[in-house]
């Protein structure tokens, strides 16, 4: 992950870490992101948690800043997205949204994250919302 140029984010910078299972969604040129608790296919009624990520909002829409999003808008560019997603540079908080319960907050979570294979699902912050309500909610906007 890259991290912008700030000296509390310096040491967390250009290292591999692990990701929470999640869903992207693009809407026109946006692009909206949630994770998961569990790594399976999710339902219309499955509970989403916050993606644990600077550069998102409270509703999951993602602050696209300097990202290279592809020319397509559509099912078939979606992994376009999601490594221009990952190839940025997380930058700062967006919005009053709770990123992860980790007690170190999100410095806390990235740190203690480096160097291992599986994102602890435990640290995902609730969004009160289903898959089905957030594509409701969000896909419209």
């Amino acid at each position: 992950m890259f991290f912008g140029a700030d000296q509390d984010t310096a040491t967390l910078n250009g290292k591999m870490y692990p990701h929470p299972p999640s869903v992207f969604m693009i809407h026109g040129r946006e692009l909206f992101v949630r994770a998961l608790a569990h790594n399976r296919r999710p339902a219309a009624d499955t509970r989403l948690k916050s993606a644990p990520y600077w550069n998102t909002n409270e509703h999951g829409r993602v602050c696209l800043g300097s990202m290279r999003v592809p020319e397509e808008i559509g099912a078939r560019s979606l992994s376009g997205w999601e490594q221009a997603y990952f190839a940025s540079e997380f930058t700062h908080p967006s919005g009053a949204v709770l990123l992860t319960t980790h007690s170190g907050g999100f410095l806390g979570l990235w740190s203690s994250l480096v160097g291992r294979h599986r994102f602890p699902v435990q640290f995902l912050a609730d969004t009160n919302e289903t898959l089905q309500e957030f594509v409701q909610k969000h896909g419209k906007q």
